[in-house]
């Protein structure tokens, strides 16, 4: 049987009261009889506020799903996370803002949520009600049963409502205690003046005039929490900055793991200048192995916060995780964080023999001390299965294959310490930028967009016209300043590849040219051995961006891919798919703070004489001019067509590769 919800006083904003007779407005359509209104005939009793009816005869059906298991299958940060954010304050305090960019944060995070925006909510859910007191209370009653909902599925709730009386937004909390569910009422405070600049609507001016009755803070009452979870005042705070605070509390309440925040220093894995004279005279008494050029790379690679949250060469858990899944994940309360490549350190099994059971131990590169492994793991490198996981392929003639199989039957894994900042001293160290001083870089310059490129290549005209179409797509699409990071690699390549010093000078070429904007771009070069991994490695390459701070990635055609050691095995020539590598970016887990932006091709255009973006329509008039060709033309001392590469660019590529022949 229904009863009455309570009776209301004030109907004034309800339309289907406007007629006085009030019994003719209720619907005339019958009902079974237990659920009639008793005061009106034939009313269904749901149309008129006097009528709202709850049911009696309704049982909770309990879900199959717990919330410990929802917790465990929902989303890619583990744990349940169930929660409602309800956001109170005045129209134009920013509570829409900030629960926008929250949504987006935790999403960018693997956290599902949910952004309950009051106006959204008004064109669906609760069009049918005006803003009486009645119909406000009613507003709110509903959005909270829903958050209700949300929460209860393992969904972070974030409700964006004016929600101006106490008594309501208590209830809203009462009914998620009910529920055993976490409620925090988050008071954006900002100033009636402040709220009136904002008035993007038009609202207040309005009701200013008389045109809207009942407007909160004008002619309806606001009654501010007295005792909120969290107060926010937005004046002089930007949005990101309010959000910030948001975080904090959910962190605080473990709602959501703590995250590194954008303001934060990625943690770096060199002694501090307190310990570094204990550590140096412990490296003299310890046990010593030694390392190659390429793990000295890796080694840079880890200190420096690359592959964070690593903390040292890759113990067998790690290794375990990074090869079949990609990721890394060492407490059930951790996102997941991808690592598609193993970064690991062989040893030889007479080393191994030598070492085990050692506290500590000291890695040494041509004889100097450079860091200490603490509390080593020795464990068998199966080399058939990483090469056959991480390339694809066995292919001992796959050149990082080659040099896998060259190395131990072992792998030693733990923490490390190193003494001091990697040096190569080849005249390109002040590029060697590691991702805190880049991240500080780009808050010096004001980024609000960074858009990362890959390349081990030099550059051409088509790449510059990439590189500049992406900025103009990030500007139309509302950011201010977006920021170029041309990011080299710079560790170890194959023999054919250009070497890094030349490719250095090229970029500079192509910068002082004016083909790029310097004033939007920083060059700095990336640490990392180049693997020729294909899709599988060009995950890495991303992911280590975003540790400097990188929101954006451009990635090409068949990025870390190379030719087939046996060419004859696929039509193409080629070890991997040319499309696979943008493919697999796009759905790669832990990589959702990264945008991934696809390649569009370019080829040099005839009819213009210049690089443009290729247009199938009118193929025959495209070029497409090979590497092959270019270092050809390079050996040769001829030009390429004008407008391909800057000229100065390629004047150092031509010296370069007729230097390899007189040296032949």
């Amino acid at each position: 049987m229904f009863v009455k919800r309570r009776k209301i006083a004030n109907f004034n904003n309800n339309s289907f009261l406007s007629n006085s007779n009030y019994e003719n407005e209720c619907v005339k359509r019958l009902l079974p009889a237990e659920t009639r209104c008793s005061k009106h005939k034939n009313c269904p009793g749901n149309v008129s506020a006097e009528c709202l009816q709850v049911a009696t005869n309704v049982t909770e059906q309990k879900h199959n799903v717990s919330r410990e298991i929802r917790g465990q299958n929902l989303g890619l940060c583990r744990g349940f996370r169930g929660c409602t954010v309800w956001l109170t304050g005045l129209s134009g305090a920013g509570k829409t803002s900030i629960a926008f960019e929250l949504e987006a944060y935790l999403v960018s995070k693997g956290i599902p949520s949910y952004g309950l925006d009051g106006d959204n909510i008004r064109t669906g859910l609760n069009k049918n009600l005006g803003f009486s007191q009645v119909d406000r209370e009613e507003n709110i009653r509903r959005v909270a049963e829903v958050a209700k909902l949300f929460a209860d599925s393992g969904v972070v709730a974030i409700c964006s409502f004016v929600s101006p009386f106490a008594e309501d937004r208590e209830m809203a909390r009462k009914i998620h205690k009910d529920a055993d569910l976490k409620f925090f009422e988050i008071y954006i405070d900002t100033p009636l003046e402040v709220c009136e600049t904002r008035d993007t609507k038009g609202l207040y001016k309005k009701a200013r005039q008389g045109m809207i009755q009942g407007f909160t803070g004008v002619t309806q009452a606001y009654e501010a929490p007295e005792s909120p979870d969290l107060r926010v005042s937005t004046e002089g705070l930007s949005i990101r900055e309010s959000t910030l605070k948001l975080i904090t509390l959910l962190e605080d309440e473990m709602i959501i793991p703590k995250f590194l925040k954008e303001d934060e220093a990625l943690p770096e894995l060199f002694v501090s200048e307190a310990l570094k004279a204990a550590l140096e005279a412990e490296v003299k008494t310890l046990p010593a192995i030694p390392i190659t050029t390429v793990e000295l790379q890796w080694l840079q690679v880890l200190a420096e916060g690359w592959a964070s949250p690593l903390r040292g060469f890759m113990r067998e858990q790690e290794y375990l995780q990074s090869l079949h899944f990609n990721c890394l994940q060492n407490d059930d309360d951790a996102p997941r964080v991808n690592q598609s490549v193993p970064i690991v350190l062989s040893v030889s099994a007479s080393d191994k023999e030598r070492l085990e059971g050692v506290s500590s131990l000291t890695l040494q590169y041509e004889g100097r001390p450079v860091a200490v492994l603490r509390k080593p793991e020795f464990y068998a490198q199966r080399k058939e299965e990483r090469c056959a996981r991480q390339f694809g392929t066995t292919n001992r003639d796959h050149p990082y294959i080659k040099m896998i199989y060259e190395s131990g039957d072992y792998l030693v894994g733990g923490e490390i310490e190193v003494l001091e900042r990697i040096q190569w001293n080849d005249g390109l160290d002040s590029y060697r930028l590691t991702p805190n001083e880049l991240r500080q870089k780009f808050r010096e310059i004001k980024a609000d967009a960074v858009f990362a490129f890959q390349l081990r290549n030099p550059i051409h005209n088509g790449h510059a016209l990439l590189m500049s179409d992406c900025r103009r797509q990030l500007l139309e699409r509302g950011f201010k300043n977006p920021v170029l990071l041309l990011h080299p690699l710079g560790g170890w390549t194959k023999d054919d590849d250009v070497p890094l010093p030349v490719r250095m000078a090229q970029h500079q070429a192509v910068l002082d040219s004016g083909v790029l904007d310097r004033k939007h771009t920083v060059l700095a070069i990336f640490p990392s051995p180049m693997m020729y991994a294909g899709p599988t490695e060009v995950q890495w390459h991303a992911k280590a961006r975003m540790n400097a701070g990188a929101n954006h990635y451009i990635v090409g055609r068949d990025p870390a891919g190379m030719p087939h050691p046996d060419k004859m095995v696929y039509p193409d020539g080629n070890l991997y798919d040319g499309t696979h590598g943008a493919r697999v970016l796009k759905m790669a887990p832990g990589l959702d703070s990264i945008e991934i932006l696809p390649f569009r091709v370019a080829a040099y255009d005839k009819s213009v004489s210049k690089m443009a973006f290729f247009d199938p329509s009118r193929k025959e008039e495209f070029d497409f001019i090979s590497g092959t060709r270019m270092r050809t033309l390079a050996r040769n001392g001829e030009n390429p067509p004008d407008g391909f590469m800057e000229p100065k660019a390629w004047q150092i590529l031509s010296e370069y590769y007729q230097s390899l022949q007189s040296t032949k």
